[in-house]
């Protein structure tokens, strides 16, 4: 092959790479909507997060970041709202924080079949922050709840 129809080759390859790419989308966290954020993964496989700050004006502002934590086994995903609502997670909320844990009804939530069984971003999420932070009664409780079922 002509070294002239090799760089032509080349060119056409990666023009069409960079336009499959653009095409189906990566997932930035810096630019998802508010909405969406929390129990986002970027296309990197960090969990996305919901951060408060202090506007100009003084207002509280909300912003889409990226956190250090990386989810082994997912990429590029944003939970649904039947999610959301069967695990009784809170979009809205900032941070990653484990005070869910202490709410009565979370973990029964957390280990009802709609939510262990369809959305394992959410219930690896909670697992792995409890483990993180040495709550093991929590996998206690989830686990007495799993074996009643």
């Amino acid at each position: 092959m002509p070294a002239a129809s090799m760089k032509v080759s080349l060119l056409i390859f990666l023009a069409s790479s960079l336009f499959f790419h653009a095409t189906l989308g990566e997932i930035i966290c810096e630019e998802l909507p508010n909405n969406v954020c929390s129990f986002a993964i970027a296309s990197s496989g960090k969990r996305c997060l919901l951060e408060n700050f202090e506007g100009k004006d003084g207002k509280v502002e909300y912003q889409c970041r990226s956190s250090e934590v990386i989810v082994e086994r997912m990429a590029q995903h944003i939970e649904t709202d039947e999610c959301v609502a069967a695990c009784g997670v809170d979009r809205n909320a900032v941070g990653i924080s484990s005070d869910a844990f202490f709410e009565p009804q979370f973990a029964a939530k957390l280990c009802s079949p709609p939510c262990y069984q369809n959305c394992p971003n959410i219930v690896d999420l909670y697992f792995n922050l409890a483990a993180g932070e040495g709550i093991f009664s929590f996998h206690r409780i989830v686990l007495k709840l799993l074996i009643e079922k």
